[in-house]
């Protein structure tokens, strides 16, 4: 009678027979995007790794102007493998600007994004992609904090409060119940890569593509899996308070730009409380004197009063742009869908 752990091999390897099988069946291109900068020290053994779990997908390493052998070690692998797919390569610095390259020259019907770095467990892959074959989800993310394992593995305690942050923050201003923002384990149908807009460069991806998701109202479905810290010899590119900071200020910009009416609201409330605080000397002196001595408060005052007023019209109107774009992307999203019905009857 086999013991436990070889029971969870057993199903484990049924698990991934029966998603190939699938995928191979039913004729669909599986792509996945290994974004790498300077993971010369993990990057064979993370392509070995999602390989065995899908040796029928398509390979993508996306070389983000690596100063070490990346490159080579990449190309090498995809050769001894023999799998398809290809190492491209992007000049301008940031995991933004690597994602927006591979969305751009990458064609496929399911699209799996992990980090070269084996923080990720590729045997999970076929748990994340079930959703997405099932018709169920737009984007699969692998939650690391239900499990509490990114909590033991993160040695860096500023990280762990900055994903707190930002999970609050995503779930307070955007009505979500989210768990894991910022996972770099993700995977996604056509239709939301083909209408995903990638306008950020760096480490705020995954926020940015959080929001994205919550604002075009995709199906969002989180698993949670197992996270490791980085091996020995692998150095993090993260950079706890600039990236924090990064992140915090994306949020903002997306909030101006897909909840204008709460980012202008909120500031011409502001300064309306400020023009109010402005005219209380100004009001005391009329009713007190029926004269004015702080001509310049009054000044102020009213300016300020004003510039409330423009601000929260500003917004009015942005929400009503904002609204309009939102009617112009369902569209797309329909004619996406009679698209990928008529390609399928063919």
């Amino acid at each position: 009678m086999p013991n436990f752990g070889e029971s969870v091999g057993l199903r484990h390897e049924s698990f991934r027979k029966m998603t190939s099988l699938f995928l191979r069946e039913n004729i669909i291109k599986t792509a996945i995007i290994l974004p790498a900068y300077n993971e010369a020290a993990t990057i064979v053994e993370t392509m070995k790794a999602f390989h065995r779990e899908l040796p029928d997908a398509a390979l993508y390493v996306v070389n983000n102007n690596s100063k070490d052998n990346t490159q080579a070690l990449a190309e090498e692998t995809l050769k001894t493998l023999g799998c398809k797919g290809s190492v491209i390569f992007e000049r301008r610095q940031g995991k933004g600007n690597a994602l927006r390259r591979a969305f751009i020259e990458i064609d496929a019907d399911i699209y799996v994004l992990a980090d070269a770095d084996l923080t990720y467990p590729a045997e999970r892959i076929h748990d994340l992609i079930t959703p997405i074959t099932n018709g169920v989800a737009d984007m699969v993310v692998g939650d690391r904090h239900s499990g509490g394992h990114y909590a033991k593995e993160n040695d860096r305690p500023l990280h762990g409060f900055g994903n707190t942050l930002v999970q609050c923050m995503v779930n307070r201003f955007f009505g979500a119940k989210l768990t894991d923002i910022m996972s770099g384990y993700r995977v996604f149908n056509r239709a939301f890569v083909k209408s995903y807009p990638i306008l950020v460069e760096g480490f705020q991806i995954e926020t940015d593509m959080t929001l994205h998701a919550l604002h075009q109202r995709a199906r969002i479905v989180e698993i949670p899996i197992e996270y490791k810290d980085r091996p020995a010899g692998s150095v993090s590119k993260l950079q706890t308070v600039p990236d924090g900071a990064r992140v915090i200020f994306t949020i903002a910009q997306i909030l101006r730009y897909y909840r204008p009416l709460l980012f202008f609201g909120v500031l011409g409330l502001l300064f309306a409380i400020a023009s109010i605080l402005f005219a209380v000397p100004v009001l005391d002196d009329w009713f007190k004197y029926r004269y004015i001595f702080h001509v310049p408060l009054a000044i102020l005052s009213s300016a300020t009063g004003v510039a409330a007023m423009m601000i929260f019209g500003v917004g009015l109107i942005l929400d009503t742009v904002v609204h309009q774009q939102r009617m112009e992307a369902e569209r797309y999203l329909l004619r996406q869908s009679e698209l990928d019905q008529l390609r399928s009857r063919q």
